[in-house]
């Protein structure tokens, strides 16, 4: 279900794909960008939660999941770290959606 809405929803021109900071790089999260990467489904890495975590345990568990990713990725996507509490990456995701918008026809 989830295959078929992201490979032929006509007007989904992004996907925000949520990973939580405070853990180390998942197996099923790499999994889900790769299997995104196959289908050419463009997306935005938003690494969640950084306000539960010190600000040095989430820098590291973002760049070891960004060295994750370089294994198998020559470019990496646009990542934002955020948190809802303190509103952090909150002007990022907004303009990117205003960006994102104004491409699209209405």
């Amino acid at each position: 279900m989830i295959e078929n809405y992201l490979r032929k929803r006509e007007n989904l021109t992004n996907v925000f794909v949520l990973i939580d900071s405070r853990h180390e790089p998942q197996k099923i999260d790499l999994a889900f960008l790769n299997q995104l990467r196959k289908w050419e489904v463009p997306f935005i890495l938003l690494f969640t939660k950084s306000d539960k975590e010190t600000q040095r345990v989430v820098s590291k568990n973002v760049k070891s999941f960004l060295e994750a990713m370089r294994k198998d990725w020559q470019f990496l996507p646009q990542h934002i770290v955020t948190s809802a509490v303190k509103k952090l990456g909150r002007d990022k995701i907004l303009k990117g959606i205003e960006e994102m918008n104004g491409e699209f026809e209405f």
